[in-house]
């Protein structure tokens, strides 16, 4: 619940139905705190024993007197929320919205084993949009939160906009061409030029005109960056460091579908020498919220090493992002992108995720994301302390702007725990054992409930994240409880974090 901390807030009860305000009497002016909540409270137990005329719908809105503008609008009707998906991403989702007072019935799909723990999962998977609309009217469902980027990029948004008997549910994600930020990188980079965004300098190559992509490269200084157009699960990045390995990096990816169609197209991209972060965004096309930062770890090994993956862990919030790199965030990409968004009319309601460098303290734009990161979800969300689906509802429908959200100054840590073989050839089936002993937050990716245990079912199985008031102390309870948990080839990162313990102005 929303708590003003100015005395000059007053709370005034409103009724859609009547389309009129109510103060009570005494007024909640100049209230104290304790004294507010025991109002709110009342209104409350009030609700409940109908004496507001067994209305069904009330608002408690908040006015400051002072500016006589309106400020938070915290809708008392409960929602039907389904959230697509079935990685550690749509878990946290679920298990933040659970906590909301807002929440009625919580659906997923298709879901894991761990949403099961927090909703009902749903066996339908993320691009069967004549599934999931037809148990949207089912369930009678209030608010949809897209997690994963393939349905976004398939036109999720579209397809229900078009469809008459679910285009008035309020969703949480991009149009198809928004979701373009993420699905085409030539599309994001030629984005972010028009808008003058950051950006490293690129060109695109096709497999038509290889040769003149291989040509180019000897005019590049290493290393180099080659990254496929298309998705590709977060692993179609690849950092050259020589002439001759991205030759072959380029001919394996246009000449032989290295990455498959993803690769159909591929930009060769200035390497930009600093440390990587991630910034994410809450808009509803014309206000947005930013939300914790967070670094990310990309590649297998310790000290990283190894091939890359979706992630292998994660850390909110980061040491080297701190209040003026923020902000020349906020007015240098945040702003630019927002109001590019709607210069060219793109329907955007939902979250932007921002790779970026920190170069000398200034940011460049690494790419756009059209949804959260995973395992920076777990990492993040668990930083909020304000009610989740308020905030999604409000970017849903375009109220962003009259709700406040409160994120704590504690630290997460979110170690990724993988099956054996990640990211090449793993096996599936194991039972995972010591789960029950977990003494912090498990968020659950690649598994699923077999003759009532649960197994693991993905290359990333499970998010530990630990919260603590030091970076030291979330880094302790999370590897205390990934030591608790155990099945056959089990495999994780034990450095986590452990550069920023130790990190001095760069």
């Amino acid at each position: 619940m929303f708590r003003p901390h100015s005395s000059s807030w007053c709370y005034k009860l409103y009724y859609p139905q009547l389309k009129k305000d109510h103060t009570p009497n005494p007024s909640p002016l100049e209230r104290g705190e304790q004294s507010r909540k025991t109002w709110i409270d009342s209104v409350f137990k009030s609700i409940l024993k109908k004496e507001f005329g067994g209305f069904k719908f009330i608002e408690i809105r908040l006015f400051n007197f002072q500016k006589s503008i309106g400020a938070n609008s915290l809708s008392l009707q409960a929602m039907n929320v389904l959230i697509i998906g079935n990685g550690g991403r749509e878990h946290a989702f679920a298990y933040k919205i659970k906590q909301s007072s807002l929440c009625k019935n919580l659906y997923i799909a298709p879901g894991n084993a761990g949403t099961a723990l927090e909703g009902i999962n749903l066996n339908i998977a993320t691009d069967n949009f004549d599934a999931l609309s037809q148990v949207c009217i089912e369930k009678n469902i209030d608010l949809i939160i897209v997690g994963p980027e393939l349905p976004l990029v398939k036109g999720i948004r579209d397809y229900f906009e078009l469809h008459p008997q679910v285009k008035h549910i309020p969703m949480v994600g991009p149009s198809k061409v928004g979701a373009q930020l993420e699905g085409s990188k030539d599309f994001s980079k030629q984005f972010m030029l028009r808008h003058h965004v950051p950006t490293a300098q690129a060109k695109t190559f096709t497999k038509e005109n290889l040769a003149e992509g291989l040509r180019y490269l000897e005019t590049c200084n290493m290393p180099i960056v080659l990254k496929a157009d298309g998705l590709a699960a977060g692993k179609g990045v690849i950092i050259a460091q020589s002439l001759t390995e991205a030759k072959q990096e380029l001919t394996e990816m246009l000449a032989d579908a290295k990455f498959g169609a993803a690769s159909a197209s591929v930009l060769i991209e200035e390497f930009l020498q600093g440390i990587e972060l991630s910034v994410f965004v809450l808009t509803d096309g014309e206000d947005y919220i930013i939300l914790p930062e967070a670094k990310d770890y990309k590649r297998i090994g310790d000290g990283d090493t190894g091939l890359n993956t979706g992630g292998m862990g994660s850390v909110s919030p980061v040491v080297f992002a701190d209040a003026a790199f923020l902000q020349k965030v906020e007015s240098e990409v945040i702003i630019p992108t927002i109001q590019g968004l709607k210069k060219e009319g793109i329907t955007y309601k939902g979250f932007i995720f921002i790779g970026l460098m920190n170069v000398k303290g200034k940011p460049y734009v690494i790419e756009y994301n059209a949804r959260m990161g995973d395992p920076e979800t777990q990492s993040v969300l668990s930083r909020i302390d304000s009610d989740l689906l308020e905030l999604l509802q409000a970017a849903a429908t375009g109220k962003l702007k009259q709700v406040q959200y409160v994120a704590t100054s504690d630290y997460t840590v979110s170690v990724v725990m993988a099956s054996g073989g990640y990211p090449g050839d793993f096996k599936k089936g194991f039972d995972i054992k010591g789960l029950s002993t977990a003494q912090t937050k498990v968020f659950h990716a690649g598994t699923k409930n077999v003759n009532q245990s649960i197994v693991t079912d993905g290359g990333r199985v499970l998010a530990v994240t630990g919260r603590g008031k030091t970076l030291a102390e979330a880094r302790e309870k999370a590897y205390e409880t990934v030591g608790k948990i155990n099945w056959e080839g089990v495999t994780f990162r034990k450095d986590i974090g452990l550069d920023l313990m130790s990190w001095k102005n760069g």
